[in-house]
């Protein structure tokens, strides 16, 4: 099989996906052909809704979803907000502290119209659960640290007591097995692990839980017949999720769709065994035990993140740690050369 790092063209020791994906040279090409044909006045626009079809069926096929089911968006922010709109006031929402604040800021705004959040650590968020729970909104794998949600355990006590499960997988989507297929609703930016320029983002769920979302963002792109919907009224929006779509940024999704369709070609358990694998011999080279994440946080001197930069190794820092994500454009020479600069 085609090793997964001759789909791409970078020339550094790239462990920093969690911040942003680098693209396949596919879905690299193929947004520079787009912006190449706007400049020359002949961008393809029916090209650009397939693009967009693309992304949606591979999206739906990475996560085992109905793609009836899958919305696109440009941003997890604005798809957090249309759920966040349709939350009655004097509802119980639950978040987990420290989670990234695209997912928070939209519930903690709507608390100036009564919606009640409670923050509790990740860990407890399943025992914290109860009658009074309407929602509960969680990262399945928290962007400064890496640290998994037990999602299992909070869709078992949701689902015991009624509460509707909002999960953000951003940082998840593309590398984690996720129970797709149980979660009521999903959000996702396509920038990190999906490998897409900044402007793509997707929310799914099930019909049910859909259908409560007001259509808050609703533009002639979630139309029953998009083209046919840009002028005059009466609403005519589509009867599935596309209700809730977003107008797309097209040259974003030309650079989604192969990136997709790549990641769903080499299939979730492939890209888990292999990012997981990288992880932990990151963390074997460093003395730590194995882990469950693709994200290793972990206390460095100030100024390690320059030092690697220097020698062509990209990482970041989040919360004043040094963080190093492994994905599908990582090689155990990338990890090691790492290594080496960090132990040496």
């Amino acid at each position: 099989m085609e090793p997964l790092r001759d789909h791409f063209s970078h020339r550094v020791h790239y462990l920093d996906t969690a911040t942003y994906g680098l693209p396949t040279e596919a879905g690299h090409q193929a947004a520079l052909a787009a912006e190449r044909d706007r400049a020359a006045g002949r961008l393809d626009l029916a090209g650009m809704d397939r693009a967009v079809a693309r992304s949606r069926s591979a999206f739906a096929r990475l996560m085992g979803l109905d793609e009836h089911r899958v919305a696109i968006g440009s941003q997890v922010a604005p798809a957090v907000g249309m759920v966040a709109a349709g939350v009655r006031p004097g509802t119980r929402v639950l978040l987990a502290e420290g989670d990234f604040t695209s997912l928070l800021f939209p519930f903690l705004a709507a608390e100036e119209r009564g919606v009640r959040t409670e923050t509790v650590p990740l860990d407890r968020l399943p025992d914290a659960i109860g009658p009074g729970t309407g929602l509960v909104a969680v990262s399945a794998v928290q962007s400064a640290d890496g640290a998994l949600a037990p999602l299992d355990a909070i869709l078992d006590a949701a689902a015991a007591h009624g509460a509707r499960v909002l999960v953000d997988a951003t940082q998840a989507a593309g590398w984690l097995p996720l129970p797709a297929d149980r979660i009521d609703l999903l959000v996702c930016g396509g920038y990190k692990w999906l490998l897409a320029p900044r402007g793509t983002a997707f929310l799914a769920g099930t019909e049910e839980a859909l259908s409560e979302v007001p259509a808050a963002g609703a533009n002639w792109y979630a139309g029953k017949e998009p083209w046919n919907s840009i002028y005059g009224t009466p609403l005519r929006l589509a009867d599935d999720a596309r209700r809730l779509d977003v107008s797309p940024a097209w040259s974003s999704w030309a650079g989604q769709a192969p990136a997709l369709e790549f990641l769903a070609t080499v299939g979730v358990s492939r890209i888990h065994a292999h990012d997981l694998g990288l992880a932990n011999r990151f963390r074997a080279g460093l003395g730590l035990p194995p882990g469950d994440s693709a994200i290793v946080s972990l206390d460095a001197p100030a100024g390690t993140a320059e030092r690697l930069a220097a020698h062509a190794v990209v990482a970041s820092v989040r919360g004043g740690r040094l963080r190093c994500s492994f994905h599908v454009s990582t090689t155990e020479e990338d990890v090691d050369r790492a290594l080496d600069l960090l132990t040496g």
